[in-house]
């Protein structure tokens, strides 16, 4: 059974061969369209047959060579070259893949039969072309990556195999700047400050901090002894096993009287690195009288581990739902009781780069009337991918389910309608504040607007509710806005939406 990942989930490949330019390996390229059309036929959003997908596939082809096109006329499906049929092959009479990727491949060979450049292009290019062509009549999600490029998306994903430390020039030295959390630097007990000495006894002085950081890195489960001088000056000596370490994604700060917890992205570590930071910050003698969670050019990530930051946030409750036509696209996922933080203002900033499971993270906690939200509508991608592998070690990501919100409304398309907008100017920005704080919500129609909207929208009516607090950039105002909200319990009150019904 082909394994299924939600949205950047970690997929372990043996890449295929690597074709060189010029040649094309027609069963590799067949197991591939076979793979991609059956994975895909029953689990896009709305359903398209295999037929119209192949057919679009064929289009790359036009691509690679523009005097080339193919189509289907009288049974059967036709090569052009310059709108003069040149090849012909009947059309399959169902919608069997096999069937319809037999055919492809038969007029991809007669296509490199007669033509040049798709001889010199080979199949790695061919292949791109196929799903270039098919995806781009699909959402703007959906895409194929190639071998290459899908291993670099796997080391992202799941991190690199290293220690957890990064570092940065200092004179001849390599200096650590940061640990993350929970790595096998940080429990060997490195510290920002720290400087490389050695690595298996080979001095580190002078090598420069890309030739140190390269030689720290290494195959996943190869071990290495390194030798630092720590802040107090004494050296200390440690034995390591490079491990995958995600990168850091959880920032947080102290800022006078609020916790500011900027969240980059969401990996396997964001939700615990979330609690402890959390954690941290709420520890001591003078707890914050506000929490910012900023997502402010967020771009999503893992969507689970955005449903586990809300949980941390949340009572009992809904967080989200996805809806598809595969069973397993179809998912409701809730909090759980308990939550940290309980009573302490919620201020969550976005803006016009905060994506995919930021945004299901940012409603979840304004529709649940936990957080008020500042920033600008965000990007609206509240579409769900999941991802195949390839047997030319590409991976396919396809679109399968649409991400509600827990008042019922769709974030894709409509993004999320901050209660505070900034991206109007300063004088609107401080009549809204001066608003709240009497007890009034300026927005509150343009809200209620976007909050009874359901899919599908007709296409006018997006830009029309969007355009109450239009996308942009986060500006720098936008920790000011959450401050005067935290200062004022009445602002802040007003600018909450009332708390959904308890489950």
């Amino acid at each position: 059974m082909m394994r299924i990942v939600i949205l950047l989930g970690l997929l372990l490949i043996v890449p295929a061969q690597a074709q060189p330019p010029g040649v094309f390996d027609a069963e590799l390229t067949s197991n591939v369209y076979v793979t991609a059309l059956t994975f895909m036929a029953p689990r896009i959003v709305d359903p398209i047959p295999v037929s119209r997908m192949t057919q679009w596939g064929l289009q790359g082809l036009t691509v690679l060579d523009p005097r080339l096109t193919t189509d289907v006329h009288e049974a059967k499906l036709r090569l052009l070259s310059q709108g003069r049929p040149i090849f012909d092959t009947p059309a399959p009479k169902d919608e069997s893949v096999p069937a319809w990727v037999n055919s492809a491949i038969s007029v991809t060979i007669a296509a490199l039969g007669n033509s040049s450049s798709l001889r010199r292009a080979g199949s790695a290019s061919i292949v791109q072309g196929f799903f270039d062509g098919l995806f781009s009549h699909l959402d703007p999600y959906s895409r194929y990556v190639p071998p290459d490029e899908a291993g670099d998306d796997r080391e992202r994903r799941s991190g690199r195999a290293g220690i957890g430390v990064s570092l940065a020039q200092a004179g001849a030295t390599a200096v650590v700047t940061d640990v993350i959390r929970d790595s096998p630097a940080a429990a060997a007990g490195l510290r920002p400050g720290d400087t490389i000495m050695a690595l298996d006894g080979a001095s580190m002085r002078g090598r420069g901090v890309v030739s140190v950081a390269a030689m720290i890195e290494g195959p996943e489960d190869t071990s290495f002894t390194l030798t630092w001088r720590g802040r107090d000056g004494k050296m200390r000596e440690s034995a390591f096993v490079r491990v995958l370490v995600p990168p850091e994604t959880v920032f947080g700060e102290r800022m006078g009287s609020m916790l500011v917890i900027r969240i980059a992205g969401f990996n396997e570590a964001t939700d615990t690195h979330l609690a402890h930071t959390l954690q941290d910050g709420m520890a001591g003698d003078r707890p914050p009288e506000g929490i910012v969670l900023d997502l402010r050019g967020n771009p999503g990530g893992l969507l689970r581990q955005a449903v586990t930051v809300a949980d941390t946030f949340l009572p009992e409750g809904l967080v989200a739902s996805s809806i598809g036509r595969a069973a397993a696209a179809n998912h409701i996922w809730n909090s759980t009781a308990g939550e940290l933080a309980e009573g302490i203002p919620l201020i969550v900033l976005v803006d016009g780069r905060t994506a995919s499971a930021a945004e299901v993270l940012a409603a979840a906690l304004a529709d649940r009337g936990r957080a008020v939200v500042v920033g600008s509508t965000t990007v609206g991608k509240g579409l769900v991918q999941t991802i195949a592998p390839l047997p030319d070690g590409g991976e396919l990501f396809v679109t399968w389910s649409r991400v509600i919100a827990p008042r019922g409304w769709p974030i894709n398309s409509l993004g999320v309608m901050p209660q505070v907008c900034t991206s109007l100017g300063d004088a609107a920005v401080q009549r809204q504040l001066a608003a709240l704080a009497s007890g009034d919500q300026p927005l509150k129609p343009a809200i209620i607007a976007h909050r009874i909207a359901r899919a599908p929208l007709p296409p006018a009516a997006v830009p029309a509710i969007r355009g109450a607090c239009p996308a942009a950039t986060g500006r720098g105002e936008d920790i000011a806005v959450a401050r005067s909200l935290i200062a004022s319990a009445t602002a802040y009150a007003t600018a909450l939406l009332p708390p959904l019904p308890s489950p």
